[in-house]
């Protein structure tokens, strides 16, 4: 059954698709980084007003004006990231000096048993960074990161607990984005040797595939667990406009997750979730011509809701990277193409605005009022990386 939807979207997906150009790379960088030394000045004299030198990085604007975060916070390994991305591009030290300084603070996360956002925080980061510099010290950072996420593994539950709060709610819960954080285990064992990583990120994965989605291959946000048995409790989507819609961020985490799970396992299990997962997203009747998505594909009000321009930037990045694996190549590329162009030509702001930060549009979490059409730092990070993947297409 799961096969045979598959080949109707595929075909569909052949026959819809339209052409796009490629992002004209270059003049996105040169704004981007325009854009990013507008933010520094932003940053310094933000950590200036607030007196409290724990906030190290910007996540979004608040009435205004720049809101920094801590260390702790989820978002805190995005900006660093962003700088990396600038360094990779035009090689100016100016720029590794830079990323060096703002991803400096996030190390101590790699000792933060309290959060399964280790990916997030360190390897948007530091792993970025390893990846250009092969810095030993980020080596070890990376290794005592994978170290202290897999303490959040549970072998009766086959998968890692994401959040220690709201327990009023759930048991043991498990969010889509935690597939996000795979990337570091996998890429622990493939520095360290220690398959332990491995085979706790395959656990997770395959676990996640078998509970978090529907027949149609949208993916629930939460699902709750007994810890004890595995059993599960509750099926929930808690940033998305119901439990039974499909949160547009929420699929991007796991096109993403599985494209990056095929990439290091080479199971075709993973890359046939993944095309799955593209092939719900890019059919969506709900989806906007110019692939820049509500932040929920079932929100009430449509075409009178909020875009979601971070889960554009997500979904953008993982089809370049799909694109690699799969023999709808074309269809991704174009896809992708188009979601990038439309955020460089309708979502991005102009220089010496919007705070610092390159895009417009994301939306947080609509049903709690965060975030709403505002600029967030994981919707730079991952546009960054999909110019990053763009320029090294061959």
């Amino acid at each position: 059954m799961k096969r045979y939807f598959f080949t109707v979207l595929a075909l569909s997906l052949l026959h819809t698709s339209t052409s796009a150009q490629k992002p004209n790379v270059k003049k996105v960088f040169k704004l981007a980084a325009e854009q990013t030394e507008y933010m520094l000045k932003q940053v310094d004299e933000a950590k200036h007003h607030s007196g409290n030198p724990a906030l190290v990085s910007p996540r979004t604007t608040e009435n205004g004006k720049l809101r920094l975060v801590a260390s702790k916070d989820w978002t805190s390994g995005f900006f660093p990231g962003v700088l990396w991305f600038l360094y990779e591009y035009n090689h100016q030290q100016e720029w590794m000096k830079e990323a060096k300084k703002f991803s400096a603070p996030i190390e101590k996360e790699k000792l933060n048993g309290t959060t399964h956002d280790m990916g997030f925080k360190v390897y948007c980061s530091i792993g970025t960074g390893y990846r250009i510099l092969k810095d030993a010290h980020y080596k070890e950072v990376i290794l005592e990161s994978a170290k202290k996420l897999a303490t959040r593994f549970n072998p009766k539950t086959g998968v890692i607990l994401s959040w220690d709060h709201s327990r009023d709610k759930w048991v043991n819960p498990v969010i889509i984005d935690n597939m996000m954080n795979l990337e570091l285990l996998f890429e622990a064992t493939k520095l360290g040797g220690d398959s332990t990583y491995y085979r706790i990120a395959v656990s997770h994965a395959n676990t996640t595939m078998k509970n978090h989605f529907r027949p149609d291959y949208s993916s629930y946000h939460v699902i709750d667990y007994d810890p004890q048995t595995g059993v599960v409790l509750k099926k929930n989507t808690h940033q998305g406009y119901s439990h039974e819609s499909a949160w547009s961020r929420g699929q991007g985490w796991a096109l993403y997750g599985y494209t990056m799970c095929y990439r290091f396992t080479k199971d075709p299990v993973y890359l046939r979730q993944a095309e799955n997962i593209a092939a719900f997203i890019l059919n969506h009747p709900n989806m906007p011509k110019d692939l820049v998505p509500y932040w929920d594909f079932n929100a009430p009000n449509i075409p009178n809701e909020p875009r979601d321009v971070s889960a554009a930037a997500v979904i953008a990045s993982a089809l370049y990277e799909l694109s690699e694996y799969s023999d709808q190549k074309k269809v991704y590329l174009e896809k992708a193409n188009l979601m990038m162009n439309s955020m460089a030509n309708k979502y991005t702001a102009p220089v010496g605005t919007n705070g610092g930060f390159i895009l417009i549009g994301s939306t947080g979490s609509k049903p709690s009022n965060s975030e709403v059409d505002v600029p967030l730092s994981y919707a730079d990070y991952y546009y960054m990386e999909a110019l990053h993947r763009v320029n090294q297409l061959k």
